[in-house]
């Protein structure tokens, strides 16, 4: 029997044992965004720590931060053999509306092959895949076939907040020759995915001021601008109708897809019909001159998120509001900077303001694109190791989302980027109903034992 038959073998004889400390992991209320939850992230932390330990790794650390910790571990005796970064989250989001969920969000039920629980596919099932791996292959091989560091944060879900600065303050002992993540997706049921891109993020709150109280509609009507009317002028010249930004300079900077990357989306078994009944849309819409694919995953976006401002409430209420606002995100990719972006907002916002009000912009999420490129030897691999696993092809995908710490390994680290998720996104992440299926993490486990294995002679 070889090394990977007899880690396969580990995972089918220690399942059931696996998914009852899964189990117990979930239902550690690690809501990071909740200040009463600080105990609970700390609960999580440790747990996972003990995990890591038991597993076979070595100096593991819970280290503090200004907001959660950090679960650090390695295991460094491969010799001449590559290194790999395994980062993942074990923070989740806040589980509202709770009336909405099946089963308690931290009770962790299995149904179908599926586990829910909140975190269960957003990013602690991951996360726990992962340590079953390294553990899998120290108790059959007592090695790893490379070293292996590991980096567990708790505020991912809130921007990864200190993790920027952790990383920096720790570039020595971080130190990797690739970054490995699985808090990504596979392209669809059986079908695998690598992804090597994600998008940046940059996003400003618009606030228009007219006069210094709400105005009798009557009185003032027609002789004072409404803050409502010139917002809604305001937000309409963000685009034009054929869904193109009109900010001066937002594409200046857009890296433009390969030849190789275009047929590589054509390849893909992709519906424009499924996206209309899966969203409800009678039609979709976006940039000319680009699919939906390439609208969503490769070309940048400026989305208003939210509106506020009048009255809302039943009835009417006749008023000319003294203010409104609006909140604005925008999607960025290579080349992109979010800096750069945001002053080109700015600038785009003092050119059109209507008459009759000011106008404050404050600045949000921040975050960079991100891309390796698609044919690098630790992408390819990370295709192949999928392969061994599913019945399909692996798709090599840009998502449309972003994690902003996956620009930061990579700017700090210098070091490549590999996401190999197992999630799907029908599994409702950050939504009641969070599940996971255990198919995929079944086959998670022996993909990555299989990815170790397959780069272990990659020189740089």
């Amino acid at each position: 029997m070889d090394q990977l038959q007899q880690v396969d073998q580990y995972f089918t004889n220690h399942r059931e044992k696996h998914l009852e400390e899964m189990k117990e992991f979930l239902a550690i209320p690690s809501i990071s965004s909740l200040s009463e939850h600080k105990t609970d992230m700390q609960t999580a932390a440790d747990y996972l720590a003990n995990l890591l330990e038991k597993a076979g790794m070595e100096n593991v650390q819970v280290q503090p931060t200004p907001g959660h910790p950090v679960v650090t571990a390695e295991w460094l005796h491969a010799e001449g053999r590559p290194t790999v970064l395994v980062y993942g989250h074990y923070d989740v989001q806040p589980v509202d509306p709770i009336e909405l969920w099946d089963t308690e969000p931290f009770k962790p039920e299995i149904r179908d092959n599926k586990i829910y629980a909140r975190g269960s596919s957003d990013d602690k099932g991951q996360v726990f895949m992962h340590v079953k791996v390294l553990e899998a292959l120290l108790q059959t091989e007592e090695k790893l076939p490379v070293n292996v560091k590991v980096i567990f944060e708790g505020e991912e879900e809130i921007g990864s907040v200190h993790l920027d600065q952790f990383i920096a303050d720790h570039k020595e002992e971080l130190a990797t020759d690739v970054v490995l993540i699985s808090d990504t997706a596979l392209y669809g049921p059986g079908k695998p995915a690598v992804c090597y891109a994600l998008r940046g993020l940059a996003g400003i709150e618009i606030t228009v001021k007219g006069s210094k109280r709400d105005l009798h509609s009557g009185v003032y009507g027609g002789g004072v601008q409404n803050p409502i009317h010139a917002l809604a002028d305001l937000l309409s010249s963000f685009h034009d109708e054929h869904g193109t930004i009109s900010v001066e300079g937002f594409y200046d900077s857009v890296r433009p897809l390969t030849d190789e990357e275009r047929a590589t989306y054509a390849e893909l078994d992709f519906s424009e019909e499924d996206i209309k009944e899966e969203t409800g849309v009678k039609e979709l819409f976006g940039e000319e001159g680009f699919s939906y694919l390439e609208q969503t995953s490769a070309r940048p976006t400026l989305e208003v998120n939210g509106v506020f401002g009048g009255f809302s409430g039943e009835g009417i209420k006749t008023v000319l509001p003294a203010q409104a606002g609006a909140k604005i995100t925008c999607r960025l990719v290579p080349d992109q900077d979010p800096d750069e972006i945001v002053r080109l907002l700015r600038k785009h916002i003092e050119a059109n303001k209507p008459a009759g009000v000011d106008v404050e912009v404050a600045e949000f999420d921040k975050g960079k694109p991100f891309i390796t490129p698609m044919d690098h030897p630790l992408i390819q691999a990370a295709g192949r190791s999928y392969e061994t696993q599913y019945d399909a092809k692996t798709a090599y995908v840009r998502e449309g989302g972003s994690i902003p710490i996956v620009s930061t390994f990579d700017e700090i680290l210098g070091a490549p980027v590999v996401m190999m998720g197992f999630a799907l996104s029908t599994e409702n992440i950050h939504a009641p109903n969070e599940h996971f299926h255990l198919e995929n993490f079944d086959k998670g486990l022996r993909v990555v034992s299989d990815y170790f294995h397959e780069i272990k002679d990659y020189k740089k």
